[in-house]
């Protein structure tokens, strides 16, 4: 068994396109991800898809076929849905497809129309990832959620608004020169402490942005690679997955992320490398308390200690462990059903050199992505090692 190969990647600009569908959107990430690769599309086996909302956003479903007309494929095509990290879902499925045998090239990718809908109708849209009956009907939003899981994690821990607004100002800063990001605009950490409340402690720039856009990779075998002659000197090594109660209430605590604790055990075991062996992270901060529960679980961080790792400058582009070189979530934006593949881009193409923030890790060889659905509820990481 071999660890899949990353033949090659394309992502579309992320921001508000209301003018154009799922599937357009789609088309441009995956015909560029195939033009990268180098691959014929009669030698897809499968295209796994991930998005969350088509129904809702675009009165569309059985969105799969659907996606791989839109790219030129003759396969049969699945669709992925586990809330924001239904990406992730579909990576994972085709690194188990591909070491078994099943397939020797698979197409992985996601995409989201939301802005189409306007700010409220996103909002409901995003909301039925939350437990219907017992948050929703009650009037839980997301940011409301994350809000008490910020107001808990100070509780207990410790840390501030500012702490939380460090990570924001990071973010953006990483954002400025990726042509992909959705907010290239540098703040200060007095322009988040003073931006509108959405949920307290959690301000307008606590949160990432409603978006469009749609990201798109080629798997294959390392064996199909080497045969045809492949440029593809990134595997994914470790892939993990874990769960949760759905419901807030229904947990235990609201300062740990437990799914995560067990997708990233699962993933370092799975590569054979630890927290200590990452020199690179893209992590799932669709709100800035987010980064944090992600370094934590990832064993980036103690417990407790996460919170004050972007005021203390440790995972800045300058520090020996970056966390967000794309921006995040925060600033990239966040199209839902392609974040999962967006972060195995990025994590790709700074690995590779080929990222413009590939410089904060010149002799990186080892990169993480963590993928989260709802308050993490739903959580997948992939580990990314240059191959030998």
């Amino acid at each position: 068994m071999s660890d899949p190969r990353v033949a090659g990647a394309g992502v579309t600009k992320f921001g508000k396109h209301p003018e154009r569908t799922g599937r357009d959107l789609f088309a441009e990430a995956g015909l560029e991800a195939l033009d990268d690769a180098g691959v014929d599309p009669d030698d897809v086996d499968s295209l796994y898809y991930g998005n969350f909302m088509g129904e809702l956003a675009e009165h569309q479903g059985h969105q799969g076929p659907l996606m791989a007309e839109a790219i030129g494929l003759d396969a049969p095509a699945t669709r992925f849905e586990a809330a924001c990290a239904s990406a992730g879902v579909a990576v994972r499925s085709a690194v188990q497809a591909l070491r078994n045998g099943e397939a020797d090239v698979i197409v992985v990718g996601g995409a989201e129309r939301m802005t189409n809908i306007g700010t409220a109708g996103a909002t409901d849209a995003l909301a039925i990832a939350a437990d219907d009956l017992y948050e929703v009907r009650a009037g839980m939003t997301f940011p409301g959620a994350y809000a008490l899981m910020a107001r808990a994690y100070f509780d207990q821990y410790g840390g501030s608004h500012e702490d939380l607004a460090h990570i924001a100002v990071k973010n953006h800063e990483h954002a400025m020169v990726n042509d992909h990001a959705q907010i290239q605009k540098e703040i200060t950490v007095e322009d988040a402490l003073e931006a509108p409340t959405i949920a307290s402690p959690l301000g307008l720039y606590d949160a990432c942005p409603i978006t469009d856009g749609a990201a798109a990779a080629v798997l294959t075998t390392e064996s199909y690679a080497e045969d045809h002659g492949l440029d593809a000197p990134v595997a994914i090594s470790g892939t993990g997955q874990g769960g949760d109660n759905l419901a807030l209430q229904d947990r235990p605590h609201l300062t740990q992320t437990p799914a995560a604790d067990k997708a990233a055990e699962e993933a370092y075991a799975d590569a054979g490398v630890g927290p200590e062996d990452i020199d690179v992270a893209e992590v799932h901060d669709c709100f800035t308390i987010a980064e944090v529960f992600a370094i934590e679980s990832l064993g980036l961080y103690e417990r407790g200690e996460g919170i004050s790792a972007a005021t203390d400058g440790e995972t800045d582009r300058h520090s020996e462990q970056p966390v967000n070189l794309s921006g995040g979530l925060k600033a990239k934006g966040h199209p839902v059903g392609a974040t999962g593949v967006a972060q195995l881009a990025t994590i790709t193409w700074l690995l590779d050199g080929s990222h413009p923030r590939a410089d904060a890790v010149p002799d990186g060889t080892v990169g993480v992505a963590h993928n989260a659905g709802g308050t993490v509820a739903s959580t997948t990481v992939h580990v990314l090692e240059v191959a030998e």
